[in-house]
């Protein structure tokens, strides 16, 4: 990490920050100020660990103004699974790309817990599942998903949705998708009801929070787009930005009538506001 802000690398911003113990302030990986003694830095994996260690943010760089927290090469790689969502991705293809596949591996453990394959078959079932919804044949839906084998789809979209492909019309899924904010990296999660769950990724107990919504809509949590998700970044990009005060976005917020109680008056607080 030294090295990278040594060299002002980009492949780093939004992976970690660089908290100057002699100014008392905290950078981005590509700022341009004087660069510190080694013996002088300390690393945080977010904004908000920055903040909480007493840093201030740097007057050159700007850690608090939105940045894409994807690296280049993670960039890349989104946006040929996106555009090719039914394709497996394999070492051959990312070399292809000019990308090393073992930094790919590493970036996807690191940020989300699993592995680059599991996340691509994530993908695909997900997109899978939306195609079976829509009334498609689960043998077409295999093939046109990149399966070989028909039992082979079965078993992968077992393993992802704890059900069968036959079974798809009681099968529920909830979509979660990693976003930037200038708080450091945040989850989006929907249904086709609407956004279900926004979250920082550092968040404490997440894995519990996770499990108890999955377990109050009855759904599993799998990487995918979702209709809601393009609107719902753009309002958060406003408010982080100062340019909204409101959010208009159909919410589903399943919880306890209590927990639903305190909800609802937490969205009554004005902006900018606090109350008791």
């Amino acid at each position: 990490m030294y090295q990278a802000l040594l060299d002002k690398n980009s492949e780093f911003e939004g992976i970690f920050y660089a908290a100057i113990k002699t100014t008392g302030i905290f950078c981005r990986p590509t700022c341009t100020a004087k660069k510190p003694l080694s013996k002088n830095v300390e690393f945080y994996y977010s904004v908000k660990q920055a903040l909480d260690n007493g840093y201030r943010p740097c007057k050159i760089c700007k850690p608090l103004n939105i940045v894409q927290d994807f690296p280049d090469y993670i960039k890349q790689t989104m946006d040929h699974l996106e555009r090719y969502e039914f394709q497996k991705m394999t070492d051959y293809t990312l070399f292809k790309l000019g990308i090393e596949p073992n930094r790919v591996r590493r970036w996807f453990k690191k940020n989300h817990g699993i592995t680059f394959q599991s996340y691509q078959r994530m993908i695909r079932i997900n997109s899978a599942f939306k195609k079976l919804k829509l009334g498609d044949s689960a043998t077409g839906t295999a093939f046109d998903s990149g399966y070989e084998s028909l039992s082979g789809f079965n078993d992968a979209y077992k393993s992802v949705l704890k059900s069968t492909p036959s079974k798809n019309h009681t099968t529920n899924v909830i979509d979660i998708k990693r976003i930037s904010s200038p708080l450091g990296p945040m989850f989006i999660a929907g249904t086709e009801a609407g956004i279900c769950l926004v979250e920082f990724t550092d968040r404490r107990m997440l894995e519990s929070e996770f499990k108890d919504l999955s377990k109050r809509l009855n759904a599993e949590i799998v990487y995918g787009e979702n209709k809601h998700f393009h609107e719902c970044e753009k309002q958060l990009q406003e408010y982080f930005e100062g340019k909204r005060k409101e959010f208009d976005l159909p919410l589903l917020i399943p919880g306890t009538d209590f927990r639903i109680k305190v909800w609802n008056e937490l969205m009554k607080i004005p902006y900018g506001k606090t109350i008791s």
